[in-house]
C-alpha cells in the first residue's frame, strides 16, 4: 500500500456562491486584507503560502487562506512541495463589482 506524497487539493468556493456578508467578513481581517493586497500585486500562481510577511504562524495562516477560499477570493494549487495562490479577481469582480477596487486602494490618512 502506497501513501500519497502530497496533501489533498483544497476545496474552493466559487464567488457566485458567496453571500456579501461572507465576502465582507473575509476582507475585514487585517491579515487577510494583507494577503489579498499582496496577491493583487503579484503575478498569478507566483506566491507560495509561506512567502507572505504576516505576523501569524503556519496554522493561523492556513486558516486565513481557508477563509479566503471559502469567500471565493483565492484559488490555490499544489506546485511540487509548495501551495501557490492566485487572487480570483475577475470572478470576484463579476460577483461584487467594485468591492476589490475599494479594498485594494492604498490607505490614505484622513
Amino acid at each position: 500500500m502506497t501513501t500519497p506524497s502530497h496533501r489533498a487539493a483544497p476545496e474552493h468556493t466559487h464567488p457566485d456562491d458567496v453571500p456579501l456578508l461572507a465576502a465582507l467578513a473575509a476582507l475585514a481581517d487585517p491579515v487577510r486584507l494583507t494577503l489579498v493586497r499582496e496577491l493583487a500585486g503579484s503575478p498569478e500562481w507566483s506566491r507560495a503560502c509561506g512567502s507572505f510577511d504576516v505576523p501569524v504562524g503556519k496554522a493561523a495562516l492556513s486558516h486565513h487562506f481557508a477563509v479566503l477560499r471559502g469567500a471565493g477570493l483565492v484559488e490555490q494549487r499544489d506546485q511540487g512541495p509548495k501551495r501557490v495562490n492566485r487572487l480570483r479577481r475577475a470572478e470576484f469582480d463579476t460577483r461584487f463589482p467594485g468591492l476589490l477596487q475599494l479594498v485594494l486602494r492604498p490607505d490614505r490618512p484622513d
